[in-house]
This record gives structure tokens, sequence and C-alpha cells, in this order.
């Protein structure tokens, strides 16, 4: 690891300032997986901010919905009892998603800013363009069974990793930030990520300092809810495909650079198809790579239980 300074922020728009005053700058509040990262010499930080300590750790009731702090703890957000009765599709991808230990760090602002898990990321011996802008992407030929197969994109096919942002985007969550000139906003999740592109060591539409405060639920959709998580194991593993259906609303995870709104399969079902055939619309145009082609068929099966779990859900 190489050396960094630290400082400790004592207020949201201080910690913002504080990353745009110091050259290679970064928040760390959990530090889950940025200090892996930092090991591995793959982020390489000259300061860090922490924030850990800011006052974004409650979770409030407005306008029928949920405001959650950007430090609120994965663990305490699956266990809060208005999200586990009205939102219980993210109780659900919080639980499936690393470990109890990791849940009781990671935070919900730092889960929706982690990086891939794509093998090639983490190898620094090969050719990554999200590393390294230009340098290729090995995936494309590689080992890429964990790898995106929507929204084909050869200058990268890492997938977003997280769990909970799954069920977020089919939640139509909205991510509150603090500018270092003072300035909040509030962006959709689907509007969140930026594809990769001619950039993709740019994820975000953060701006250089912008800082997490809270991410917005708006009142529950009517209908069941359910989350699905097919991966390699039972546990401690990431989505080869994750299925979050809120009343007609679809989000899909593994299979794209960012959690995927399954906009299709929610026309299809709302014009009245069939599961299956809305399942077949959105992955008509997915495209795999040789050691990924399993997950086209694969997230076809798991909308279409995932979307009956739901109903049953909603029937309990």
């Amino acid at each position: 690891m190489r050396p960094f300074t630290y400082e400790r922020a004592t207020d949201a728009l201080t910690a913002a300032r504080a990353a745009t005053g110091q050259p290679n700058a970064k928040f760390i509040a959990g530090g889950t997986n940025l200090l892996d990262l930092m090991k591995l010499q793959i982020e390489t930080p000259a300061h860090l901010i922490d924030v850990s300590r800011l006052p974004l750790t409650k979770i409030e009731q407005t306008d029928g919905g949920l405001r959650i702090g950007g430090l609120v703890r994965n663990s305490t957000l699956a266990a809060d009892r208005r999200v586990r009765e009205v939102y219980p599709v993210l109780s659900e991808a919080l639980l499936a998603g690393a470990s109890g230990q990791l849940r009781n760090k990671a935070t919900t602002g730092g889960n929706l800013l982690q990086r891939t898990r794509c093998f090639y990321f983490y190898n620094t011996d090969k050719p990554c363009n999200k590393r390294q802008p230009g340098s290729g992407c090995s995936a494309l030929e590689g080992i890429n069974r964990s790898n995106a197969v929507l929204a084909p994109n050869d200058t990268c096919i890492a997938v977003h990793p997280s769990d909970m942002a799954v069920a977020m985007m089919a939640l139509n969550a909205k991510v509150e930030t603090v500018s270092p000139a003072g300035a909040s906003r509030s962006i959709a999740l689907n509007d969140f990520y930026t594809p990769p592109n001619t950039h993709p060591n740019i994820e975000t539409v953060l701006q250089p300092g912008e800082l997490i405060t809270a991410v917005v639920l708006p009142p529950p959709p009517t209908g069941g809810q359910a989350y699905r998580k097919v991966r390699d194991r039972a546990s401690y593993a990431f989505a080869l495909v994750s299925v979050a259906v809120a009343g007609n609303q679809i989000a899909l995870g593994g299979v794209a650079y960012k959690p995927w709104r399954a906009s299709k399969a929610e026309t299809a079902l709302g014009s009245g198809a069939t599961p299956v055939a809305a399942a077949e619309a959105e992955m008509a145009a997915a495209k795999g790579y040789g050691g990924n082609d399993f997950k086209i068929p694969l997230a076809r099966r798991i909308i279409v239980s995932t979307i009956a779990q739901s109903k049953e859900s909603s029937r309990a």
C-alpha cells in the first residue's frame, strides 16, 4: 500500500471541499472495497477523507417514502422494520450480499460506489480499460463468466456488483449529494451510472468532491416484491444473475455495467404479455462472450421465477 495522508471530516460540506483541495483525494467510510483496492495498488489515493462520523446515519420517513442517510450501515438498513415491511425487496437484496461482518461496516453510499469484481480489473498483470483506459479489455476473449451480457460494449464488459443497488433501481430510488460549492442535487439511480464507452474508468455522474448524503425511496409500488440471486456458492459471492421485482418494476443485476432497469420487460408486461414473453423481450439484445453465454437463458428463467415469487408474496 502506498503512503497517504488522512483527515477526519466534521461535516459534509467540509468533506466535499477537502476532496477538491487535495490532489488525488478519496472519501472513506466503511472501506470494505477501497482498502482492498489500495492494498493491490489499483486505487492509489494520496489523501483519505474519513466521512464515517458525519451525521448521515438516519433512516427517516418522507413524503410516504424513506430517506436513507449515506452512512447507514447495510446491516442496519436490512434490519429496519420499515424496510422489512414496506420495502422487503431491499432487505432481501441486502441480506444476499457479502457477509454479516461486511454488512456491519458497509454503508449505503459506499455500496452504490463499489467497483467491479471483474477478474481482470483485479489482475494488474493484464490489460484493463477500467483500470487503465486505452490498454484493452482482457475479458472480451478471456475469463468472462461473471461479465456483462446487456448493453454490450467492446471497451469494457465488467458488471456492477451491488445487490442493494438492484433493489433500489426497481424501487425508483434517487441519490442525494452535496458539492464542494454547497449545492445539493437529486439524481435518479437509473441516471447515476455512466456507460463505459470512451471513459470506462469513470463510472458515475458524480463530479470531483461530490459526496453522497442520502438515498431517497418513493412510496412503494402496488404489488408484491421479491429478490432472487443466482451465484456460484451459497454465500459471500457476487451475482451471476439477480432480479428485483417491486410491483410492475423490474431490475437486473450481474448482467450490465450498472443495475439494469428491465424497461422492455416492464413494457411487455404492461401490454399483457406473459412473463416468459417479457423476459424474452428484455434479453433479446443480449450478447454473450463465450464464458458467460449461459447468463442469457439463465436471466430469462430468473426473471420469470422472480415475477411469480413477487405475485405469491402479494397474496401472502
